[in-house]
């Protein structure tokens, strides 16, 4: 027997369901944050996947951190596309796939390795040939 549907108040918020391991989801948003910052300034390191990952993991145990990253000038509006259109900057696939193939020439040039070399470079252009696919914002 399912109990019929409550009308709530048209002015009410959307409940927010409870979070399970709330510190868990705190502690990833965190750690992502610093990673995507550490990224910044070390090349080869992805700076846009940890903030994104940051974002999601903060709406789940960090309202607080949620809102910041949404409200920051530099990384508020690709999170916001993202979260609303699953969008990414015509700019920002650019400056991923310049910065993923200049760590290919790199990798070329200074890893001994073959086997490295290819699989890291086949990753990074699976990575690429998917950013592509995703939409503009609008």
């Amino acid at each position: 027997m399912t109990l019929p549907e409550r009308p709530e108040h048209p002015d009410a918020a959307p409940a927010r369901p409870p979070v399970r391991f709330r510190w868990a989801w705190w502690l990833l948003a965190y750690a992502s944050l610093g990673t995507g910052i550490v990224g910044i300034f070390v090349p080869g390191l992805p700076t846009t996947v940890f903030i994104l990952i940051s974002a999601w993991a903060a709406s789940r145990g960090s309202e607080r951190l949620h809102t910041w990253l949404l409200q920051h000038p530099r990384f508020g509006p690709a999170i916001g596309n993202w979260q609303a259109h699953g969008a990414v900057s015509r700019k920002g696939k650019w400056m991923a796939t310049l910065t993923m193939a200049v760590c290919a020439g790199i990798m070329l040039w200074c890893v001994p390795i073959a086997w490295v070399k290819w699989l890291s470079i086949g990753c990074m252009t699976v990575v690429a040939a998917w950013l592509w696919t995703r939409p503009l914002p609008p």
